[in-house]
């Protein structure tokens, strides 16, 4: 836990829906934080987490929540088109510490508006959840060690389709960003972030497939993706492949990373939120993590359960909760962001560049 401070570290939330509300419930494990005000304009969303934070006061509007003096950070985890509007509300009003959900920004035309973000006065920390999933920590705390150097590297993830969200905005790409940016920039993160390199080359393939092909939503039916493979070059010579399917609800474990180096191979394996696995099953499966040298042969089988409680707390594994604590300990002593605006503006890139590529059929240099 973070050391207590002389006050609690006190929250504004912008955007109270499903991620919103995970906000709220990992910010009250915290020692020393709360939510103390919502922005939400859905009435159904702003209740549900008012009974979450109860003693928070509701604001109409975002100009109305930056008023409230009490506020020392931000939330915001309203849909995806929003965010960088209300970041720059934010940075022309009042320009607190922000953790700001992923993407940052939605459509290539708005490179111009992130680079004028830069100057952010204050800590600009890019919610990117998926580092801090304890199986995912240990397999990125591993990787150079197991494998001598990655030079291959696979995510798979195997999913549920994209859940009901207010106004169905998820449904499509011009308030998502696609589901390449929406979905699938946590892997491009974890790409560079595994790899220690750039990207220099994008070749993609997907479509929409199975999910959301009967719907209508407001009239308009949904152009969102539900499946594809990335293929990733990057400068060094290390190559990344992901591979997405959201209508494999059925799998063990939700996501599985492979990355393989001249010395051997390690890999880790995440169930998805313990809410979706069937009780008849039994418990969930538990995550781990696997090393497989080239000599001496043989794998190492490392299990690493997550806090109960945090999975209670969260679709996530507990990485919500891990992420706020370093959030909340950057805003206290004043230190940077693990994830800021550089981090969070280039998986966006990937996943745009992506989403072309598997438009127009063709690789994408960077």
């Amino acid at each position: 836990m973070i050391s207590p401070m002389a006050r609690p570290l006190r929250y504004g939330l912008i955007g109270a829906g499903m991620m919103g509300q995970e906000h709220i419930r990992n910010i009250a494990l915290l020692d020393g934080a709360q939510v103390v005000a919502i922005h939400d304009p859905d009435p159904g969303m702003s209740a549900a987490a008012q009974a979450l934070a109860p003693g928070a006061r509701q604001a109409a509007t975002v100009e109305a929540l930056l008023d409230m003096a009490e506020i020392d950070a931000l939330v915001i985890a309203s849909p995806n088109h929003l965010h960088l509007d209300q970041l720059e509300r934010i940075a022309a009003l009042r320009p607190l510490p922000v953790l700001v959900e992923k993407p940052v920004f939605t459509e290539a035309a708005q490179e111009g508006r992130i680079a004028a973000l830069a100057e952010y006065p204050a800590l600009l920390w890019v919610a990117m959840e998926y580092r801090y999933m304890p199986p995912i920590a240990e397999f990125l705390a591993r990787a150079d060690a197991a494998t001598g150097g990655v030079r291959m590297l696979t995510i798979r993830e195997h999913r549920f389709p994209f859940l009901d969200k207010v106004g169905g905005w998820n449904r499509f790409n011009r308030f998502t960003g696609g589901t390449m940016v929406e979905k699938c920039c946590h892997f491009f993160d974890l790409m560079r972030l595994a790899l220690g390199a750039e990207p220099v080359r994008v070749m993609a393939s997907a479509g929409q497939a199975v999910n959301h092909l009967d719907e209508a939503v407001n009239g308009a039916a949904p152009d969102i993706w539900d499946h594809g493979y990335v293929l990733v070059d990057f400068d060094g010579g290390a190559r990344a492949m992901l591979e997405l399917c959201m209508f494999a609800e059925g799998s063990r474990y939700q996501e599985e990373l492979s990355a393989v180096g001249p010395t051997g191979k390690i890999e880790a394996f995440v169930p998805g939120p313990g809410r979706f696995w069937p009780d008849r099953l039994g418990p969930a499966p538990i995550p781990r993590v696997v090393v497989s040298p080239r000599a001496p042969r043989g794998p190492v089988e490392i299990e690493v359960p997550v806090d109960p409680d945090l999975l209670e707390a969260g679709d996530h594994n507990g990485a919500t909760f891990y992420q706020h604590r370093l959030f909340a300990k950057a805003v206290t002593n004043g230190t940077a962001a693990e994830v800021g605006l550089a981090e969070g503006a280039a998986a966006v890139r990937i996943g745009l560049a992506a989403q072309r590529s598997a438009r127009e059929g063709r690789a994408i240099d960077l």
